[in-house]
């Protein structure tokens, strides 16, 4: 059964002395809006929940280079995979319908459902070269800190040469490492049932993003983020009483006011209750 009553959330999480999330067109500066206000992408926020759904033992189509379980080289070859994936005829359009194929790779993959995804049919599966847009009913924002950050570069030296027998000293190259000084992120998310009807996308499903979202950070050091660098503070879980809400998701989101050191200010809306989950 798909998802009965529509879900608003709210994620805040606090840094220090870490790179949240680099900007490859700047130098891998640490985001930052026009205002200075620390970023952290949509994209990347869900990159982290799919890792954390798949350290649950989930199915995750859109896997990281690192964290690849199947060996499968594209998405394409998972996706047709016979072993791994749904199988070379659900892209056929002469064996398959794109009802059928919808149903098939939402049932198989959980991102799938929850984000949405688009797979292109190619000829060579015997199609006509068309495409399945699927539009999920998880959508997140991108987070933002409340107030503009501090960021602090360094410069370092790497050695990058591995070549030779091991006998000389290899070439070093200098860079910079930049960092957010400390600060406080703030990101929303909802879950939509009209669309969760579709995916097939359900009650446990929704469950198990609540389960991972307060450890979003848990198994993701790197130099950039070393561990404990990046916390979840709270999670705030809004559940409607229907399908369609009882507020709309601004003003369920506006209810939640942030103070400049990470504590909150949680208003109330008449007849719907804020759980409120502390961080892993």
């Amino acid at each position: 059964m798909s998802l009965n009553h529509k879900i608003d959330f709210a994620i805040i999480f606090s840094v220090k002395n870490a790179n949240p999330n680099g900007d490859p067109l700047n130098g891998n500066r640490p985001r930052q809006d026009y205002d200075g206000h620390g970023e952290v992408t949509d994209v990347c926020l869900k990159r982290k929940i799919r890792d954390r759904l798949q350290d649950s033992g989930y199915s995750i189509f859109v896997q990281s280079d690192d964290r690849k379980t199947d060996g499968m080289p594209s998405l394409r070859v998972r996706a047709e995979s016979d072993e791994f994936g749904v199988g070379k005829d659900t892209f056929n359009t002469k064996k398959t319908s794109i009802a059928e194929a919808t149903q098939k790779v939402c049932e198989k993959w959980f991102d799938v459902r929850a984000f949405g995804q688009v797979f292109a049919y190619s000829k060579s599966t015997g199609s006509e070269g068309v495409s399945i847009p699927i539009r999920g009913p998880v959508t997140i924002q991108s987070a933002f800190t409340i107030e503009p950050v501090s960021i602090t570069s360094t410069q370092i030296t790497k050695s990058v040469s591995g070549e030779g027998d091991g006998s000389k000293r290899a070439a070093d190259t200098m860079g910079m490492k930049h960092r957010v000084d400390s600060a406080v992120y703030v990101v929303y998310g909802a879950m939509t049932p009209q669309l969760a009807e579709r995916t097939g996308f359900s009650d446990d499903d929704a469950n198990a993003i609540k389960a991972v979202l307060p450890k979003l950070f848990e198994g993701d050091a790197s130099s950039a983020r070393p561990e404990g660098s990046m916390v979840v503070e709270k999670v705030i879980w809004w559940q409607h009483n229907s399908k369609a809400g009882q507020y709309s998701s601004a003003k369920v989101h506006r209810t939640l006011s942030e103070m400049h050191d990470g504590t909150y200010v949680l208003s109330s809306l008449y007849g719907l209750r804020a759980e409120q989950i502390d961080g892993f």
